[in-house]
């Protein structure tokens, strides 16, 4: 079988069993997050924290929930590191250091996981599992929060109110993530991903001699990273590592699981504005993209010009012979259009065109799914801008979902598509002046002089502000300057967008709906979906075309 056969082979495998769950998965998560009823569990945690869960909330009160909440976790995060030292279970560890214990804590409460550091040299068990595998179920939940929110914004009518925070936050982690997570977590370590409390000893090496690993609660923080959205690896090498992801079948699995609660969503929101083929339009506007990615990512790899390529069969440095380029490719493609950056391959060792794909999938804003509740969100206030411009080109007021789409509605939405640009591009200028910052650009000319060093810091801020999280690893980001200022694009790309989100879904929330007549669009129909897929490549051309140029493309076309 050649390995283009076994790429199409896999990914045909992916979309049966991504179709598979769509429907079933999509009708629970409905339900959970709609049901009057408490779980005896719920009504504990709500005891605990001094919540009342039946409390409706405005959108000020549903905001100060999520940001009251991060900012807890973030502290919390932050100190653990700082007194990693002093904890049991550190296998040695020093404490973490204060810039870099800040990126870290930012990174994982912003659903980012951006790693500035080798997790297996740097992170005890204590760590990693009381606090970093805790933000990956807090984080993810906290996004699907806002995104159900939003939701609700479309689905209700003169009340102004969203549903009560605290509720869906218990809901999604409680009756979504958690039961998910430990079947998958079974299913790693019946495949190889290992489970343990081990600490550091020495391995045998298969060409003679020893080196040191640890072991650790693995599979349980794997599965999370995934599902979630999340990314951030237990090891250095992340989904590469064989003790994170030994064989093929792992690897289709844990795409599988960064890309079914993200899909699966947009069957909950046709449930719940009482529609399911609006679920049905968002769902191939994200496909659409995805697959044309996917095809694009396969084709540039499995180009192999040049001598080198050639004998290799295809673009194989810094891909695993477990996985090959079919598997690392479809890999990259659902890792960069979500918001998980995990990775099975090394990024920075693709293609310029593969790379550039990877760039752009991450610029989109990771809409195609996206992240677990975020991708459904910033798909929806596109879908919002898309309904404008529609609305423009005949002279009508626009209308989605029977709510108008007014100034007040339009600005929401443009500020919150105006942001990230504004912090990779503000980012990534002030790092190409300043010396220390360009030192960090490891392989590349006398202070990182080419296109490829420029990708390497335009990808380290894309991917903190997308709340992405992968890397092209040549760029040293373990750096005052780095971990200062991609903590600060992570922390302002995930929570000041959501304050636009909530502050929309408040407006429409207020609206009284409209009678749909002759001249509503019809945003059920493939029409529509092609108008959101090209507002979507158009918007994001206009602004990161410049960018790209300068890297990517110059480096492909040199």
């Amino acid at each position: 079988m050649s390995p283009a056969l076994a790429g199409v082979l896999q990914l045909t495998a992916l979309i049966a069993a991504l179709a598979l769950v769509y429907r079933p998965l999509g009708d629970y998560m409905a339900a959970a997050y709609s049901s009057p009823r408490h779980l005896r569990v719920e009504k504990v945690i709500y005891r605990c924290i001094g919540a009342n869960a039946d409390t409706q909330m405005r959108w000020p009160a549903y905001l100060r929930g999520v940001l009251a909440f991060s900012l807890a976790g973030m502290l919390f995060l932050y100190l653990l590191q700082r007194l990693q030292g002093n904890l049991p279970l550190s296998l040695g560890f020093a404490s973490i250091s204060p810039d870099q214990a800040f990126n870290t804590a930012a990174s994982f409460v912003a659903n980012t996981n951006w790693q500035s550091y080798s997790g297996e040299q740097a992170m005890g068990h204590v760590v990693q599992t009381a606090g970093l595998a805790v933000q990956n179920f807090v984080s993810a939940a906290t996004g699907m929060a806002v995104a159900i929110a939003l939701v609700r914004g479309f689905a209700r009518s003169r009340t102004g109110e969203l549903g009560n925070f605290w509720a869906d936050l218990v809901r999604g982690t409680i009756r979504v993530l958690i039961p998910i997570a430990v079947i998958g977590a079974l299913v790693l370590v019946a495949c190889g991903v290992i489970q343990n409390f081990a600490g550091i000893h020495d391995v045998g090496q298969f060409m003679g001699g020893t080196q040191q690993t640890n072991g650790g609660a693995v599979a349980s923080q794997e599965v999370i990273k995934e599902l979630g959205t999340n990314g951030g690896g237990y090891f250095n090498a992340n989904s590469a590592h064989p003790f994170e992801n030994p064989t093929a079948f792992t690897n289709l699995f844990e795409i599988f699981l960064i890309l079914v609660i993200p899909f699966s969503l947009t069957r909950t929101f046709g449930k719940l504005v009482g529609n399911v083929k609006q679920g049905y339009a968002i769902l191939a506007t994200m496909g659409v993209i995805w697959l044309g990615f996917t095809a694009l990512m396969m084709w540039t790899e499995f180009a192999h010009g040049g001598p080198a390529l050639q004998a290799a069969g295809a673009a194989m440095e810094g891909k695993e012979n477990r996985f090959g380029v079919g598997g690392s490719a479809i890999f990259s493609v659902a890792t960069t259009l979500t918001s998980t950056g995990a990775v099975d391959s090394f990024h920075d060792s693709y293609t310029a065109f593969g790379g550039g794909l990877q760039l752009l999938g991450m610029m989109l804003g990771e809409i195609a799914p996206g992240g677990v509740g975020s991708g459904l969100y910033g798909m929806l206030v596109m879908a919002v801008i898309a309904v404008f411009i529609a609305g423009l080109m005949v002279g009508r007021t626009p209308e989605y979902l029977g709510k108008k789409i007014g100034t007040r509605e339009i600005k929401l939405a443009a500020c919150y598509i105006l942001i990230t640009p504004t912090l990779v591009l503000g980012f990534t200028a002030a790092s190409m002046v300043l010396p220390d910052a360009l030192g960090s650009m490891l392989n590349t000319k006398a202070q990182g002089a080419g296109p490829h060093g420029f990708s390497e810091v335009l990808y380290a801020f894309t991917s903190g502000a997308n709340n992405n999280g992968s890397a092209f690893g040549g760029l040293n980001a373990n750096t005052p300057w780095y971990n200062t200022t991609i903590g600060l694009a992570m922390l302002l790309g995930r929570f000041l967008p959501m304050v636009f989100v909530l502050a929309l879904a408040g407006s429409l929330a207020e609206q009284q709906p409209v009678p749909e007549t002759a001249g509503t669009l019809r945003t059920e129909k493939p029409l529509f979906a092609g108008l959101l897929v090209g507002t979507i490549l158009i918007i994001t051309g206009l602004t990161y075309f410049p960018a790209l140029a300068l890297g990517p493309l110059a480096e492909g076309l040199s």
